[in-house]
């Protein structure tokens, strides 16, 4: 019995040393080369999505394959401005630049169907209580999307591709905006749009904070919680630094 655990455990240490491959070298770029993605590789991606968990089993997702050059274009152009609006409001955010969404090869729109909140669990009797229970629910929609999209995003990567998780699509103007060209009911909301494809230039690993710093054992280690002086000061000298370059060259 003791060699079945053993060998069990190196099995299980094998296959989690393959999946360690796999979201060590999920690597963001967004600049891709030109290809075609063939459709059984979307078809790949789109499963590995399909299998992730949702709350209540749900699965309120719905992917477009995005393979018309004009509305790849289209949606490039409304995150254009969108980087554009911010330097009007002098967010001073280091957005990145949208434009490689027109020249991605493989574009995926991720939408999510709200209603799906009525699922998990709520009272929809309109009361303070129930107003609670549905910001809850709409924390466990999203986390559920973002498994899904994150599952995506891994089969894309194992298929040797790079990767983008674009996520600034929270605005109405924008809804209003990219339905129509993905022909998605109003029912529905883009929430994420993935690009994928082989890196214009080598993709680079960004710096991820050390085990001890994001994990404590059976309470919480106060060490680890930064003041808001500290966050400040964070997204003053950091955050640019390790938002667009390599892990080492952080400092």
């Amino acid at each position: 019995m003791d060699q079945q655990v053993t060998d069990a455990a190196q099995v299980n240490t094998a296959r989690y040393e393959a999946l360690m491959d796999v979201i060590r070298n999920r690597m963001t770029n967004r600049a891709f080369a030109p290809c075609e993605i063939p459709r059984e590789h979307y078809e790949l991606v789109l499963e590995a999505a399909r299998h992730a968990p949702s709350g209540a089993n749900a699965q309120p997702w719905h992917y477009i394959v995005v393979r018309d050059s004009a509305v790849k274009q289209a949606i490039s152009q409304y995150f254009v401005q969108e980087q554009q609006n911010r330097i009007k409001l002098q967010m001073k955010f280091p957005t990145p630049n949208y434009s490689g969404v027109a020249t991605a090869p493989g574009v995926i729109a991720i939408a999510v169907d709200y209603r799906f909140v009525r699922a998990f669990p709520v009272l929809n009797d309109g009361s303070e209580l129930d107003r609670m229970y549905r910001r809850n629910a709409e924390r466990i929609l999203l986390q559920s999307v973002a498994s899904s999209t994150m599952s995506a995003h891994l089969a894309a990567a194992a298929l040797g591709y790079a990767v983008w998780w674009i996520t600034a699509i929270g605005q109405d103007e924008m809804q209003r905006n990219i339905r129509p060209l993905l022909g998605i009911p109003e029912e529905l909301d883009v929430v994420d749009v993935m690009c994928f494809g082989p890196p214009l230039k080598p993709s680079y690993k960004r710096w991820k904070k050390p085990l001890d710093q994001i994990v404590s054992w059976d309470r919480f280690n106060h060490q680890n919680l930064m003041t808001m002086k500290q966050i400040e000061d964070w997204v003053k000298t950091r955050r640019h630094k390790v938002m667009y370059r390599d892990e080492t060259n952080v400092d």
